[in-house]
């Protein structure tokens, strides 16, 4: 039989979104051995209600292999892809792969099964992830390299000469070719199930940002590469439930997650020398965003906030690390397949 696939999708007030998305993935199934999970990430706004009934009642959810099924509480995103995961099939089965649908993205046709195909025919990959662009088809940046003292530092100081010398540091990517990258945004990404069970799934003390990051690394780590799939397209539209497009300010789970990333994955005092490069490169554009009378790049207040919060955090004891692994009371399956 081949390889069966679990597609998973997290909703957070966005049902209809959802459901849309929903819509595109159950199309790009056809011939594949796959089904949904959608997720209801703790709405509280009746999100899972009104999908509830959609799926019931609606002509094209009909005997469609789509679950719905509620997380409980909301961790985030990658504690609430992680009860998708854990929900495994329909029958209690394992899947051969995950697949992260998010819930303002759309499959483009083949999209699905070009990430299937190279992955069934790449060994070496496992993760494998698409090219996203925007409803008016302009390119999304999803494919990146690992942070580090070095990305931290080009990409505060925003220097064309700096950023010429450290351009293989660079975290954003742009729209490679297809083949290697060190990590990929979440928004269309399937996984190997063979590779989580390694690995582990999300570390569910990331609330957002900078989750994949740490998976993709820890996939790194394990000797499992991650692939850019150019010929897998999806249309994105983006920050629909985060609202980082409207932010005023950086919130504090974003710094709380950059924190967690550098001191979880190299350690307190790497993590350090990360802030005070960054802070250097952010003072030094600052300057000369006076100078030259540039207009500002960050959101107001950003680089205090960085600095303020890395080093209350440096002060803090060490906490213990949230590893995905551990035991997560199971959902109640609301919904099986939609009759």
């Amino acid at each position: 039989m081949d390889a069966r696939l679990l597609i998973v999708s997290l909703n957070y007030r966005t049902p209809e979104m959802t459901l849309r998305s929903v819509r595109s993935a159950l199309r790009e199934m056809a011939g594949l051995n796959a089904e949904i999970v959608v997720v209801d990430n703790d709405s509280g706004d009746g999100s899972f209600e009104l999908m509830q009934a959609e799926l019931a009642a609606a002509d094209w959810a009909r005997g469609a292999p789509v679950r719905l099924i509620q997380s409980g509480r909301n961790g985030g995103f990658g504690a609430g892809n992680n009860v998708g995961i854990r929900a495994g099939w329909s029958d209690g089965s394992r899947p051969d792969y995950v697949y992260l649908l998010n819930s303002d993205a759309f499959p483009d046709p083949g999209s699905i099964g070009f990430l299937k195909r190279h992955l069934d025919t790449h060994p070496e990959a496992g993760f494998a992830g698409s090219y996203i662009h925007g409803e008016d088809g302009e390119p999304h940046v999803t494919a990146f390299r690992f942070p580090s003292i070095a990305s931290e530092f080009e990409g505060a100081v925003r220097f064309g000469p700096v950023s010429r010398l450290l351009k293989h540091r660079a975290v954003p990517i742009g729209t490679p070719p297809t083949g290697r990258v060190d990590w990929l945004a979440g928004a269309s990404i399937m996984m190997r199930q063979s590779v989580l069970d390694e690995i582990g799934l999300f570390d569910e003390t990331f609330f957002l940002y900078f989750e994949e990051t740490d998976l993709c690394l820890r996939a790194a780590r394990a000797g499992h590469q991650t692939h850019y799939i150019r010929e897998s397209e999806v249309t994105h539209i983006g920050s629909v439930s985060t609202g980082m497009k409207t932010w005023a300010r950086v919130p504090g789970f974003w710094l709380d997650s950059r924190w967690h990333y550098f001191t979880k994955n190299h350690g307190r005092g790497y993590a350090v020398l990360a802030t005070l490069a960054h802070g250097a490169g952010g003072v030094l554009w600052r300057v000369r965003r006076l100078l030259q009378g540039k207009p500002p790049a960050d959101p107001p207040h950003f680089l205090r906030d960085l600095l303020t919060h890395d080093l209350r955090a440096m002060t803090r004891p060490v906490p213990g690390q949230s590893h995905a692994g551990g035991a997560r009371p199971t959902p109640a399956v609301i919904g099986a397949k939609a009759e």
